[in-house]
C-alpha cells in the first residue's frame, strides 16, 4: 500500500534523473518505475513527475525526443544532459548525508546537557521577545 510521503515531492527531481541516467524514459515510465521498485511504498502521480521534468528541461539537464510506437502514435522520451548528470551526483550526495544525519540522531538519546541548553537557549530567546 502506497502512502503519502510529504518527504516525496523533494527528491522527485533525483529519481526523475536516476531513471535517466540508466536509460531514456517517458514520463508514465517512470511513474511505474517509482511504484514497482519500491514494490509498492511509494507512489507518484504522473503531475508530478511532469512538473519535475519540464523543470529540469527547462534547466538544461535532460532534453527530450520523440519516438513512434506503433503505427501512428508518438511518444516523447527523455534523456540525461551531462548537466543533469553532474545534479544527480550532487542530490544523491546531500540525500545520503541526510538520511545518514538523521539515522544518527535517531540512534542515540538526547544527552542531558544538550537537553538544558536547548531549554536554556529558549528560555533566553524568548526574555528577548518579551
Amino acid at each position: 500500500m502506497a502512502i503519502n510521503n510529504y518527504f516525496f515531492s523533494g527528491i522527485t527531481d533525483m529519481l526523475v534523473l536516476y531513471f535517466l541516467k540508466q536509460k531514456d524514459c517517458y514520463g508514465y515510465e517512470m511513474t511505474k518505475a517509482v511504484s514497482e521498485l519500491s514494490e509498492g511504498l511509494l507512489s507518484i502521480s504522473i503531475n508530478t513527475i511532469y512538473t519535475a521534468i519540464y523543470k529540469l528541461e527547462n534547466d538544461g539537464m535532460i532534453s527530450e525526443y520523440s519516438k513512434r510506437v506503433g503505427k501512428r502514435r508518438m511518444r516523447v522520451y527523455y534523456h540525461l544532459e551531462s548537466k543533469g548528470e553532474e545534479r544527480l551526483e550532487k542530490l544523491l550526495s546531500s540525500y545520503q548525508a541526510t538520511v545518514d544525519g538523521v539515522v544518527k540522531i535517531m540512534e542515540k538519546p538526547m544527552r542531558e546537557e544538550v537537553q538544558d541548553e536547548i531549554i536554556t537557549n529558549a528560555s533566553l530567546d524568548q526574555a528577548v521577545f518579551e
